[in-house]
């Protein structure tokens, strides 16, 4: 292993990538540190000490932004506009045709799309920064209301100040989708992806010292037990698939044989990944946000009924019906992007185009119906593992006393799992490009 790491940094190439992608890194992480303007950083400071913290979706954009949402730096929505952006691109290709014809016209058709992709992330930047700087005026970003260090958050309040406020938050979410496309051409690994996972993993040192803090030394190791043996189990079933074995016959072109080969279809048991969670939190935060709106008390002093509702049993992560809902729409989306990112028709139809077929399945139709039997039987243990692993956070906050980014799950262990295997597979195969010896054995 050793040996392998000191091969990486003999290779200059790559050794010149890594440097550039750690430089990347270091500016990012640095600019989540920089207050936008007009921020009154000392009582955003006060307030993050003395709250327990941004909650619902709000939690979600700032654990991806490593903490910058809170502190209301230039960096403050993170990636999150761009992942939007990524998945309304992906579901408008079932609605829109001429973007499923972009998909399918190859690279140019697809930089065409990812082209889409950065208007729409600069558009959903200027709505989310105009909701945050409006949240934060009213206190409700850090959970409380009342506290006059989170109400005072913004030393100017004219209409000037707070348009620079969503300038100056835009355009970093633009510095920062520019970060990502130079990591991916120039460094390591899928740009993005990285943001994402440097981001989550400047918030675990936080998290497990808080854990320790609060329950003490032999509960922050059990904790850090329990994270191995999760972590474990999420690399096993992220590795897991189902191999679709398949056979092309041969075939003459000319004076030419092709075909005649053996190879299979992958099917991974997690084929979503982690979009499911981020659905299910959004959804779930619909909720709360209309009984925001809506919490102005009678004569009485009283809430309405269905606000208290909402307020008792959907925004709180540590009730019972909260966790039921969020696990079953959970795997209610599982089953909703798996069945829009695979067509099983489509596979069927390159199969037969090309004289493949599965062994004891008909090329054409019945090869599309087995697919889809074997996608839909491999996606429902897949949903169920997403919704546990999604609700650890909640177990954590309702038994260890965790905030709701508890490290050890959810969303966070997924995508962190998932981009630490992604890249070293690449750096695995640059290795065995240059030394025809890998970095995994």
């Amino acid at each position: 292993m050793f040996s392998a790491i000191a091969r990486i940094f003999r290779t200059p190439d790559l050794r010149r990538k890594i440097g550039f992608t750690l430089g990347i890194i270091a500016v990012y992480r640095f600019g989540a540190h920089i207050p936008a303007p007009f921020v009154n950083f000392p009582n955003v400071q006060s307030c993050i000490d003395q709250t327990s913290g941004a909650q619902g979706l709000l939690s979600l954009v700032n654990l991806f932004s490593g903490g910058a949402l809170l502190q209301l730096s230039i960096f403050a929505l993170g990636v999150m506009p761009y992942i939007t952006a990524t998945i309304i691109t992906q579901l408008l290709r079932v609605v829109i045709p001429h973007f499923e014809a972009l998909y399918k016209e190859g690279q140019a058709g697809q930089a065409r799309l990812t082209q889409y992709t950065r208007y729409l992330t600069i558009a959903l930047a200027l709505l989310q920064s105009t909701t945050l700087i409006t949240v934060a005026r009213s206190g409700q970003l850090f959970g409380v209301t009342g506290v006059p260090e989170c109400t005072n958050v913004l030393t100017n309040d004219v209409w000037w100040a707070q348009l620079l406020i969503v300038i100056t938050l835009t355009a970093g979410t633009g510095l920062i989708m520019w970060f990502a496309e130079l990591v991916t051409e120039r460094g390591v690994g899928n740009g993005m992806s990285l943001l994402i996972f440097t981001s989550i993993a400047a918030s675990f040192p936080a998290a497990m010292w808080a854990i320790w803090q609060a329950r003490g030394f032999e509960i922050f190791l059990l904790v850090l037990v329990i994270g191995v043996v999760i972590i474990a189990a999420v690399v096993f079933v992220e590795q897991s698939q189902r191999r679709v074995p398949v056979q092309y016959a041969k075939r003459m072109v000319g004076r030419r044989t092709y075909g005649g080969t053996n190879t299979y279809i992958p099917i991974k048991v997690n084929m979503a990944g982690v979009v499911p969670v981020i659905f299910a939190s959004s959804l779930l935060y619909i909720p709360s946000l209309i009984a925001q709106f809506n919490s102005t008390p009678d004569a009485d002093g009283n809430l309405p009924g269905w606000v208290q509702w909402i307020n008792n049993y959907l925004t709180t992560g540590d009730n019972p019906l909260y966790m039921l809902v969020y696990f079953l729409l959970i795997i209610g989306f599982t089953y909703f992007y798996v069945s829009i990112t695979f067509n099983p028709i489509e596979v069927a139809d390159n199969m037969k185009k090309y004289g493949g077929f599965i062994p004891g399945i008909r090329a054409g139709r019945p090869t599309a119906e087995y697919l889809e039997y074997v996608l839909t039987r491999i996606t429902l243990p897949g949903a169920i593992y997403l919704g546990l692993v999604a609700l650890i956070p909640l177990v954590a906050l309702a038994t260890v006393g965790a905030n709701q980014n508890f490290p050890f799950g959810g969303a966070s262990i997924l995508i962190m799992v998932g981009v630490g295997l992604e890249t070293v597979k690449q750096i695995d195969a640059q290795l065995q490009q240059r030394h025809y010896e890998g970095l995994l054995r």
